[in-house]
Order: C-alpha cells, then structure tokens, then sequence
C-alpha cells in the first residue's frame, strides 16, 4: 500500500509541486515580504517655505513635489489622488503641518512616527482615518478578499461539475459559442459574489464605523470589473483540471498570493522589489486600490483610473484565455460526437 500510494502521488504532479513548492514559496513570501515598516514614504511640500522645508526633512521622506505656490487645498487633492503619502503645508512663519494619508495605513504609522522624532518641528494632522484605525483599511480590502475567494474556489468547480458527471458532451454539441457557456457559467456566481458584496460592505460600514464618502457607482463599477477578473480566473483553472481536487489546489495556489502581496496585510511599500512586483499582477492589489480610495478617502475615477484600466485588461485577457482553452477542451468532444 506505501508503494502504491507513492506511485499515485508520482503520477500526480500537481499534488507533488504542491507538496514540494507551496514550502518553498512561503518561506521567500513571509520572508521578504513579511514587513509591515515603511523605511520611505513620498511626500509633497507646498506653500511660501516650501523648499527650505524640503531640503531640511529626513532621508525617509522622498519629496516628489515642492511647490511654493500651491495651498493646503492642493495638498489636500495631492492626498485624495494618492500621489503621495503626506503633504507638508508650510506657512509664512507658522509650524508647518503634515498631512498625512490615514487610509494608507502603515506608511501613516511610520509618518507619525517620523515627524514625532522632528520635535515638534512640524504638526501632524492624520486625514481619511484619523484614529488610524485598523478596521477602516481592512474591510475595503477584505470586500476583494471575499469576492476573490467567490470567483476563485467556488467557480473553478464549476466546469469540473461537468465533466465528472460527463455533460460535457452535452455542453459541446449545443448550438452556442463557448464564450457564451462561460458566461452562463459564471453569471450565477457574480451574481451571488454582488450580494455578498453589498452585504459585507453595509456590515462593515455599521459595525465598525468605516466611512463611505465616495460614489457608489465607481465603487459599484471596480467591483464589477474586479469580479469579472476573479471569475475568468476560476473558469480558467477549472478548465486546466480534470477533477473537483485539482481544481481547488490550483485555486488556493492562486489565492494565497493575492491574500500576502496584494498589500491587504503586508504593505507594498515595505517588500523587496521582486516580491513586490509581484502583487503588481495581482487583481486584489487594484481593487484595494478602488475600495480604499472610493470608501476612505472619496476619491473618484478621475484619479483612479489607473486601476480600472489595469482591471480592465486583466479581465479581457483572462476571459479570453479562458474561452480559448475551454474551446480546445470541447474541440474533441464535438469531433467525436460528429
């Protein structure tokens, strides 16, 4: 029986990689990417003392903007944008006052902490969270977490269904186009996924007090966009594997990076560039993006686009992948069936 069970685990290559590779990944992942210390941060210096401000602040700070003329309102849309994470506000003789950007949680952290260190040199005003409190960053980020679990573990069943049970053949000689079986596939899913979305998000806002001071129609718009994404990567594991096991290891292979680099519990900031580039790729990074930026801070699409763009493309090509590959597993069935 040892034998026997060694020759199927030998056959079974996915589970062997898994067995062998999940170790190693998550020893380089905890390993450079289990920090939550921001050593930088970028900041913006505006108002009349602006540059004399900015010459005297710390290595931590990597000033990107330095600008006499702008105002505490300036500021302010520097913020709200995301394009830096604090803003000195210099006046003409006065203690200069750092903004800082509370949704981004970490960084914030280590701002104050920095600007404590200054003596009293410069005024620290906390914005979008002012108690720093870690609820008001986590459950933005735990609303993608929730979708992507939906759209990942429970949708990469869903074409296994079928050929276990075998209707697949069925599935290969109905008179429609397999982008148009994927779509019913999935429209279940994003369906209940959108429920559980406004769910989650109302129970949040009512039991931990988090703010909604953006629109509800660019929130409502990431969403989508970001379930789309999750979903075709659910129907896309599920047509690489031929049984309900595989397609849930595949799933959770795919899950955990999106929990440990999409920046939801470790910042980006604080890990080692190739590990961090990595949660670049990630659809969870962006829609964090999104929530935080929407519910926190107000911001709306003009200034996070970028996210939405990168979303979009996600969404099209994994759609597409999947379409193609799902094309390919019926190409046989259909052949065999003329």
């Amino acid at each position: 029986m040892i034998v026997k069970e060694f020759r199927e685990l030998l056959r079974d290559r996915r589970t062997l990689g898994l067995l062998v590779g999940l170790p190693l990944i998550l020893l380089v992942i905890f390993g450079y990417a289990a920090n939550f210390y921001v050593d930088h941060v970028s900041a913006a210096v505006v108002g009349p003392q602006a540059a004399q401000v900015a010459a005297s602040l710390p290595d931590f700070f990597e000033v990107e903007t330095v600008d006499a003329d702008a105002t505490e309102a300036d500021a302010r849309d520097l913020l709200r944008d995301d394009e830096v994470d604090v803003a000195v506000v210099t006046t003409g003789g006065g203690t200069p006052t750092a903004l800082i950007d509370g949704s981004n949680l970490f960084a914030a952290q280590s701002i104050l902490g920095a600007v404590n260190a200054t003596a009293g040199k410069i005024e620290p005003e906390v914005l979008y969270n002012p108690d720093l409190t870690t609820a008001w960053v986590m459950v933005p980020a735990i609303i993608g977490l929730i979708l992507t679990f939906i759209g990942t573990i429970v949708t990469s069943i869903g074409l296994v269904r079928e050929r276990e049970a075998g209707t697949l053949e069925q599935l290969a000689v109905m008179p429609i186009k397999p982008g148009t079986v994927i779509l019913g596939k999935i429209a279940p899913y994003f369906l209940l996924a959108a429920i559980d979305m406004a769910v989650v998000t109302v129970l949040g806002m009512l039991l931990f007090d988090v703010p909604f001071n953006g629109n509800v129609l660019v929130f409502a718009l990431g969403a989508a966009i970001f379930l789309f994404a999750v979903l075709g990567i659910g129907v896309f594991i599920s047509t690489i594997s031929q049984t309900a096991g595989q397609a849930i290891q595949s799933a959770f292979f795919v899950l955990l990076p999106q929990i440990l680099l999409s920046g939801m519990i470790f910042p980006l900031d604080a890990m080692a560039a190739g590990v961090r580039w990595i949660g670049y790729i990630l659809p969870l990074t962006y829609f964090t993006k999104i929530s935080q930026g929407v519910m926190l801070r107000g911001a709306g699409i003009d200034s996070l686009w970028p996210s939405f763009v990168v979303l979009t493309v996600m969404a099209v090509v994994i759609f597409t992948a999947a379409t193609l590959r799902f094309r390919r597993d019926l190409a046989p069935e259909r052949k065999a069936r003329a």
